[in-house]
């Protein structure tokens, strides 16, 4: 899977983080989010996909890749 975040729409909710916690974080100074792990395991697609689904300002992607 290939996760794309756009930073600049981001309006720190922390949706994300609560989704998925080893795969997004947020600044300290600003609570935009921040991808910890650019490529998680295939395991945690449904948790990545949660989080870019519950992003209030859509500033989550997945594409999800073919091996």
């Amino acid at each position: 899977m290939k996760i794309i975040i756009e930073q600049d729409k981001c309006v720190a909710s922390g949706q994300c983080v609560m989704a998925a916690d080893d795969v997004f974080d947020q600044r300290d100074e600003d609570g935009i989010v921040v991808l910890l792990n650019e490529d998680p395991s295939p395991e945690r697609l449904e948790d990545v996909k949660q989080a870019a689904m519950v992003c209030p300002a859509l500033a989550i992607t997945v594409q999800e890749t073919t091996s």
